[in-house]
Formats: C-alpha cells, structure tokens, sequence
C-alpha cells in the first residue's frame, strides 16, 4: 500500500463532498493511515482569509478573472503550507476541491477563461492531485441541499441552477480529459451507498 496520496473530492454544490470526505478520512484512519482533511478555498491561514473575499458578497463582487487570480494565490499557500508538508511527510491528503473547480466555477462560468485558468495553475501551482473523486448528482437537488444550509458562503449557489447544470457538464468533461486521476461516484444514491463506493475505489487505488 503506498504511503502518501493527493485525493481530491470534486462535484457541483450540494453534492455531498464535505460530508463523503470526512467519513473517508474516519475509515483511513482506523485503517491506520495518517489523513490530513483540508479544503479549497482555505486549508492554510492565509488562504482561509481569502476564502471568506470569494465565497461571501454579491455575485458581481468579483470579475472572473480577479477570482482567478484570488483562488490561484490561496491555493499556492495551502500547497506550501498544508499540501505538500503533508505529502512529504508519507500522510494521505483528502482535499475538499481543488484546481478543477476553479477549471470549472472560474473558466466557465462567465465566459471561457479556462486557458487563462490553466496558464496561472502550470505556472504557480503545478501540481495535480493523483486521485480524483467526482460526486456526480442531480444539479437541482445538489442546489436544494446547499441553499438549504443557510450560511454566508453562498455566492456561487447564487448564480442558480444554470450554473449548476454548467458545472455538472463541465465536472464530466474533465472526468474524459483527466480519465487516468478521476473516478465517478453515483451521487444519487443513500449516503451509505456513496460511501461504501468511495471507500472501495479509494482503497483500490491505494492498494494498487
């Protein structure tokens, strides 16, 4: 089994990734392994700061290209500060989005910046996760379930289901692109169900 893996959750809002990744990290710890949770944006001091700048306010707060900029500058904090000391050390890293959500919520969602998306991630990021788990469900239950939670970091949920539905399509278009680090979990499913699902493909590629 090998030591030390980048695994990202993915998937439109509401899709349940929060909720799958931290009962993937309970099974991996009593499995033994050491598992470091974090999340996009965030994950370090500095980028949870700028977490609160993109995530909170109207929608028009920021052009698209200025959260690009935005997310790109915390993830290369969390990367330096939380993702590779981690991985360094031999721990699991499960990641709550990463750079594919910014693929999709930035390149997508106001016009087609995803080559602007991908020049700033080769340039200041260069890393992408060795798994991907990708939560594909219905938009408009993902969107009921995250509007449903009332809480300030709606921004994006805002924009209503046709970003939804965009987002979903986009999610499965990377899947294709990136088939050799994707894996796609059947979100309409119990939760138990996801989770027996995720817990199986995560431990595979692990054992592999």
């Amino acid at each position: 089994m090998r030591n030390g893996a980048f695994i990202t959750f993915e998937g439109i809002d509401g899709s349940g990734k929060s909720t799958q990744l931290k009962r993937l990290a309970a099974t991996l710890q009593e499995a033994g392994h050491q598992v470091v949770v974090t999340r996009e944006p965030g994950g370090s001091a500095g980028a949870e700061e700028i977490r609160s700048l993109v995530l909170e306010g109207a929608t028009d707060r920021w052009s698209a290209e200025t959260e690009i900029l935005l997310f790109t500058a915390a993830r290369r904090d969390h990367l330096e500060r939380t993702i590779l000391p981690a991985l360094d050390a031999g721990k699991i890293v499960l990641c709550d989005r990463f750079a594919d959500s910014t693929r999709m919520y930035q390149g997508l969602s106001r016009g087609d910046l995803r080559a602007l998306v991908d020049q700033l991630h080769s340039l200041m990021i260069g890393r992408e996760p060795d798994l991907t788990v990708l939560i594909d469900m219905d938009p408009a239950t993902g969107l009921a379930r995250a509007k449903g939670r009332q809480t300030a970091e709606e921004r994006f949920e805002d924009f209503g289901q046709d970003l939804q539905d965009r987002m979903r399509a986009g999610f499965l278009g990377l899947a294709q692109e990136f088939a050799d680090r994707f894996q796609i979990i059947n979100g309409d499913q119990s939760m138990d169900a996801v989770a027996a699902d995720i817990q199986k493909t995560v431990l595979d590629f692990l054992n592999d």
